[in-house]
């Protein structure tokens, strides 16, 4: 008798107990929600900063991320894994709460400076200086892209999501996902290579940048 592959059963394992976790949350096990919290809540936190520059607000944002998690977890149906849900409800809560809000740049060039001076230890003081520079400007790049490109940036680029995951999140096609993150990419090269990156406008968003709808919130 054939076996079955490992990684399909492997996630259908962890969807298994992701529907345990969340049934022992539905039926008031404490226990439960804390876990779903120490699981997810960098994750939570770490998204929320990149879309929305502030340390204070992405705090304030992961509360009520996870204030909405706990009061709509019954909606959960494990169609995709519970990680992707929160994402999802996390991005959904970001653009509702940041939609009339200009991003500010300030954290998200200290986390760029810090993502570019820790991906190699062995640099050298003068070599990690120019890192820090280069992702000072990558970060502050970043934060000029319309969202839509901004958000598929950063789920490839720094939450490190595979193309499919990103689509569920965003709930677009994959295609999409490829096209945005292309047209991203080159916005931030436009960017970074004009003398002012700050002075520049934002570039108008595509026209499939709508606020998708939430279908699990």
């Amino acid at each position: 008798m054939p076996l079955a592959p490992a990684a399909p059963v492997a996630a259908a394992a962890g969807r298994s107990a992701e529907r345990t976790l969340v049934e022992r949350h539905l039926w008031g096990d404490p226990a439960a929600f804390a876990e779903i919290y120490r699981a997810h809540a960098e994750m939570v936190y770490n998204l929320a900063l990149r879309l929305s520059g502030d340390p204070e607000r992405a705090a304030d944002l992961s509360q009520e991320v996870f204030l909405r998690v706990h009061r709509h977890l019954g909606k959960f149906r494990g169609r995709s894994s519970l990680r992707t849900w929160i994402y999802r409800v996390t991005l959904n809560h970001c653009r509702s709460r940041l939609r009339r809000r200009r991003l500010a740049t300030r954290s998200l060039t200290a986390e760029g400076e810090r993502l570019a001076v820790l991906a190699d230890p062995r640099r050298g003081p003068e070599e990690r200086a120019l890192a820090g520079d280069q992702g000072r400007r990558i970060a502050a790049a970043l934060a000029l892209l319309p969202p839509p490109f901004r958000e598929a940036v950063v789920l490839r680029d720094l939450e490190g999501l595979a193309y499919e995951e990103i689509a569920e999140v965003l709930g677009v096609r994959i295609g999409t996902v490829r096209s945005r993150i292309a047209r991203g990419r080159r916005q931030l090269r436009e960017v970074l290579s004009a003398e002012r990156p700050e002075a520049l406008p934002p570039a108008a968003p595509p026209a499939d940048s709508r606020i998708d709808p939430e279908p699990e919130p």
